[in-house]
């Protein structure tokens, strides 16, 4: 009878291999929390820093928090432990966090770019002031919660039938699994691809437009200008642009393999065994990279504005 049943390790990493993934998970976490706390208070205590860009970047910070409270320590045990060890509640908020919280990420960087566009390209069009900023950030939240709402709906914790976990003292536990359990399989397909295009490729393809025709105006403006203040004024822009192009393109090359893995997951007919050789190794590690990005970008902060880097000091 026992043929029937397959039995897994408790744990699937080894001590050393679960003690790496520990500490690097650790290290994020702590950069995360302290990186972006500082940055929500610099922008908050200080009047003179709240100013639309700082606006959207507080907003970003706020989205990296989440991601470091909610999803960062459940991918670090959902990484070690075979199977989903916490109950469905935490698997539908662990995903929708995640998604809401990268989706309003990349479109606040949209909003950013956007703005930035608007002030240096066309500097006579009426700005956009903070109470415009506030309820553009107000409908950025709502549709990333939107977008991800399919998701919070199908993600399930299903026991599965004949398989079992290991310990190390031979007790046998059941295997849990969170996934989106769609009627179809194509179903899933689909929304990975809409999400892919939605909240990936548009939004960082628009970023990648108004970014690269700004310089052109910078350079035409500064042209002419020979006077110390007018190239004072235009340094600090370039200063600002080439902060926010790092925080955009890091965010792209971070969110990169994670994104490949979906989909290479979702069309690329894996057998079994590589299936398992991505989920054990090469995902951790893609997740990590993606989450990285929310505890990379304070210090990008710090290093390219001043005010941020005594805010820091």
């Amino acid at each position: 009878l026992r043929e029937n049943y397959t039995f897994s390790a408790y744990y699937q990493h080894s001590s050393p291999v679960a003690a790496m993934f520990i500490l690097a998970y650790t290290f994020i976490f702590l950069m995360c929390m302290i990186g972006n706390i500082l940055v929500c208070f610099i922008v908050v205590k200080n009047r003179q820093m709240r100013t639309v860009t700082n606006m959207f970047i507080l907003n970003l910070a706020i989205s990296d928090l989440l991601v470091g409270i909610f999803c960062m320590p459940t991918t670090l045990v959902d990484n070690l432990i075979t199977g989903w060890p916490f109950d469905n509640a935490m698997c539908k908020m662990s995903g929708l966090v995640q998604g809401t919280s990268v989706s309003a990420s990349v479109f606040t960087l949209v909003a950013i770019a956007v703005e930035r566009f608007r002030c240096i390209v066309h500097p006579f069009r009426q700005k956009l002031t903070l109470k415009k900023a506030l309820v553009t950030i107000a409908m950025i939240w709502v549709l990333a919660l939107l977008i991800m709402c399919p998701a919070a709906i199908t993600l399930t914790v299903t026991r599965e039938e004949h398989h079992f976990m290991v310990d190390t003292y031979n007790n046998s536990y059941p295997l849990y699994s969170c996934w989106e359990a769609w009627p179809e399989t194509g179903m899933r397909r689909i929304y990975t691809t809409v999400l892919f295009s939605h909240i990936y490729v548009a939004p960082l393809a628009l970023i990648v437009i108004m970014y690269a025709r700004i310089p052109f105006k910078l350079f035409k403006s500064a042209a002419p200008d020979r006077e110390p203040e007018g190239r004072r004024v235009s340094r600090r822009k370039a200063k600002v642009i080439n902060m926010l192009i790092i925080v955009a393109l890091f965010f792209t090359l971070s969110w990169l393999p994670l994104w490949t893995l979906m989909l290479l997951t979702d069309y690329g007919r894996l057998s079994e065994g590589q299936l398992r050789l991505v989920t054990v190794y090469v995902f951790p590690f893609a997740h990590w990279l993606a989450f990285f990005n929310s505890s990379a970008n304070p210090i990008i902060y710090g290093y390219f504005n001043e005010n941020f880097r005594r805010g820091f000091q």
